[in-house]
């Protein structure tokens, strides 16, 4: 079960374990980034990070974002290195690389600057064996898709997958719950399309409106 925020987390796990009992333990109930850190803590080795990763939170990421400016000699005052963090997490979420940047956003000083950055920052998380929040997600479909052995072991672990606020998921969330489900193809979503809230973080209306096309033969239930 996956969701938002850490408080919606806890409160389906205590529903789930008031129904059947302390079998609902076994379950993972949890948001997003905690869902995959759970994965990669197992499985990261095989795409190059040790498993002891540090998880960078956004002041982290600024501070490396303003060290590499100030190497490259980027004035802060004219490029907000908070924009750039935005730009990065938006990049990552739609699956786009630093070196894919100025062909998908235009060659301009601006995104020039930017792409530097973006490299830069990717190479020094890199080595300090470091993920961002939106690196948890990115990895941890890489996985699923790289390593089919991976997929299956956690596409067959759960019998049911269900998500929370389904309209609020981006491009990147859809892939990860595409991957987990493609094993037992047990996957309920729940939202409404009405309530999306967080298009300026990347989510897209799309998912949910194109839930059906997606998952052939899904059952709608209208509350």
């Amino acid at each position: 079960a996956i969701t938002f925020t850490n408080k919606a987390a806890r409160e389906m796990k205590d529903r789930i374990e008031r129904k059947i009992g302390p079998r609902g333990s076994d379950g993972w109930a949890s948001t997003f980034p905690s869902f995959c850190a759970r994965i990669l803590r197992r499985e990261i080795e095989q795409i190059g990070y040790r498993r002891d990763f540090s998880i960078y939170a956004t002041d982290d990421s600024v501070r490396v974002i303003k060290d590499v400016m100030r190497r490259m000699e980027i004035d802060e005052k004219t490029i907000s290195p908070k924009m750039i963090l935005h730009l990065i997490s938006r990049s990552k979420d739609a699956r786009i690389s630093a070196g894919e940047y100025l062909k998908e956003n235009g060659d301009n000083y601006f995104n020039r600057c930017v792409q530097r950055v973006f490299e830069a920052y990717v190479t020094e998380l890199k080595d300090a064996n470091a993920l961002d929040f939106d690196d948890i997600i990115l990895k941890t479909v890489e996985l699923l898709e790289q390593f089919d052995e991976v997929r299956l072991k956690y596409g067959g672990r759960f019998k049911y997958i269900m998500v929370d606020e389904y309209q609020d998921t981006n491009p990147l969330q859809y892939r990860l719950i595409s991957l987990l489900s493609s094993v037992r193809r047990n996957i309920c979503v729940v939202g409404d399309d009405d309530q999306s809230i967080y298009k300026f973080r990347g989510a897209t209306i799309e998912n949910i409106l194109s839930f059906e096309d997606n998952f052939p033969g899904a059952k709608t239930i209208r509350l």
